[in-house]
């Protein structure tokens, strides 16, 4: 029989106490997994438990692999989280794919090359479960603090707890980013955007993009509250759906965009990875402005081929790559 992988371990002590304080604490499993992070993270096990549960409990935890990279820690949630939103989908309960988060990572970390300032800020303003968040820490080579903020609190604890167990320095806040204050001067923001219509009219009546009359959709907002707190010259990275500036609304978001910021890539992400085509998403990449950088006369736009035709991916990143370094 095949070794198990440290990923798979640790998936398995995950679940596995997941499911056991599902039934003890009668709760989502989600939250549950939540519950087991954070008993794995602190290594103890709370008192107001019954003695089966203490046992059963221990023996799972000392099946930990004794050694355990980050990456492997993030899948292990990463899977856990998935089994758990299957079981209790809310419409904005959705997990940023493996091979997009490491992608964005990768480019975040690419645009980021030039900047001397340590530790480097990035924010993410809808952080999920964190698995973006975390993805794009693993992969970055220079020291970054993160914060993320989310208003769903069973998503903000399993951020809380996927970044605790990766030991990465962050600071997570429970809120709706679109109607409350963050940080200014970050050096980046990366966020999978949630799509969808936002449902306080009197708050997006003061943003540039809201709606002429109804709901405005939230992640036009996002754009550009993100884009009021990122520092002149700072770069944006968001997953956002294929018909962005399609939409009846694109007006107003293209008329901000065209004050604020420029365009600097629009990767379309394979159709394969979709249910369907409405369901489509790319990676938009925006730079604020700033006096004296000059804009690229050209976006860098491309339809990503499929992750798992790895030579077509490589040349790709290594065209994307190269048109980075002439551009940043």
């Amino acid at each position: 029989m095949e070794e198990s992988t440290n990923t798979e371990k640790y998936h398995h002590v995950l679940d596995q106490g997941a499911e056991l304080l599902q039934k003890e604490e009668d709760s989502l499993y989600l939250e549950a997994l939540g519950s087991m992070g954070e008993i794995l993270f602190q290594q103890e096990i709370p008192e107001n438990f019954s003695s089966d549960s203490r046992k059963k409990l221990t023996e799972i935890m000392q099946q930990l692999p004794s050694e355990v990279h980050r990456e492997e820690i993030r899948r292990a949630v990463q899977l856990a989280v998935l089994k758990g939103m299957k079981e209790a989908t809310q419409p904005h309960h959705a997990l940023t794919p493996d091979a997009v988060a490491l992608f964005i990572g990768y480019l975040l970390d690419k645009i980021l090359t030039k900047e001397t300032e340590d530790p480097l800020v990035i924010f993410d303003p809808a952080a999920g479960a964190g698995n973006l968040m975390t993805a794009a820490l693993n992969q970055l080579s220079k020291n970054a603090h993160f914060i993320g903020a989310e208003p769903d609190e069973t998503l903000l604890k399993l951020a809380y707890v996927n970044a605790n167990l990766q030991e990465h320095s962050v600071d997570l806040f429970h809120q709706d980013s679109v109607s409350s204050p963050a940080v200014d001067n970050l050096h980046a923001v990366v966020s999978d955007l949630p799509a969808g219509y936002y449902p306080d009219d009197k708050t997006a009546a003061d943003f540039k993009t809201a709606a002429d009359s109804g709901h405005t959709y939230v992640h036009h907002l996002l754009i550009e509250k993100s884009l009021q707190h990122v520092r002149e010259g700072g770069f944006l990275i968001f997953l956002i759906p294929n018909g962005l500036f399609q939409s009846e609304q694109a007006d107003k978001l293209q008329e901000m965009l065209k004050q604020k910021a420029d365009i600097y890539s629009v990767l379309q992400l394979p159709q394969t990875m979709f249910k369907s085509r409405e369901a489509g998403k790319s990676i938009l990449i925006l730079r604020r402005k700033k006096q004296g950088i000059v804009p690229p006369k050209q976006a860098l736009l491309a339809e990503l081929p499929s992750f798992t035709r790895e030579a077509a991916l490589a040349d790709m990143m290594q065209r994307i790559s190269a048109w980075f370094d002439e551009h940043l």
